[in-house]
């Protein structure tokens, strides 16, 4: 994607909050006529041995898990917070609107899973990320049912190979930050999120006196 070095994150902290806080994701792959297929998915985040590891699925239906088998390098975008951004946050008339937005695009690697094991630990995580008390309920439904349900999709880890994560917050514009983090702290959940951003970067700390 478009990455401008002034909104260029490289800290992991930040690439695996936003996977946490935003995991319903796009995966993007290429289908058998060489244009783009999107399946929009929630992921969970893995790290083992110092790798990266997005477990999701799929249903069997689905025809997404064929064209990672065949392609297995494949793209995933995680869309934190957004909200437009008014040109009236600058002490001067000679501005623009714009858009503010937190981005993550990753390459990532494909690896389907189709063993009964390794699907239920998948949707353990899963479940344990969105719903945990349904975890109980799962497990009361019985063997044959799980198994039943598991047959009728395809899991896949996607590692990731390449990290983009794009904060983009108007950080070479200093002149706005006062007006434009006052804006998003009294909006609705999108621009709260984006005005505790701009705290965690530094954004506002002279605000407050801060060093």
């Amino acid at each position: 994607m478009y990455l401008p070095p002034q909104f260029v994150s490289t800290d992991p902290a930040h690439a695996r909050d936003l996977i946490r806080d935003y995991p319903f994701a796009n995966l993007i792959s290429v289908d058998n006529d060489g244009v783009p297929f999107v399946t929009p998915l929630p992921l969970h985040l893995m790290e083992e041995e110092g790798r990266w590891l997005l477990l999701g699925h799929c249903a069997k239906p689905n025809p997404h898990w064929r064209f990672l088998q065949l392609r297995p390098k494949a793209v995933v975008t995680f869309m934190g917070p957004q909200a437009y951004m008014s040109p009236s946050v600058y002490p001067d008339l000679a501005r623009v609107p714009t858009w503010s937005y937190l981005m993550l695009h990753c390459t990532v690697q494909a690896r389907l899973v189709d063993h009964f094991d390794d699907k239920d630990r998948m949707l353990k995580h899963l479940i344990h990320d969105h719903d945990p008390a349904y975890e109980q309920q799962w497990r009361g439904l019985g063997d044959d049912y799980q198994r039943k349900m598991m047959a009728g999709m395809l899991a896949f880890e996607l590692e990731i190979t390449n990290l983009q994560c794009k904060l983009k917050l108007n950080q070479h514009r200093p002149e706005s930050h006062r007006a434009m983090h006052a804006a998003y702290a009294t909006g609705n959940d999108d621009q709260r999120a984006l005005a505790d951003w701009m705290q965690r970067l530094g954004l506002v700390n002279h605000l407050s006196g801060d060093v």
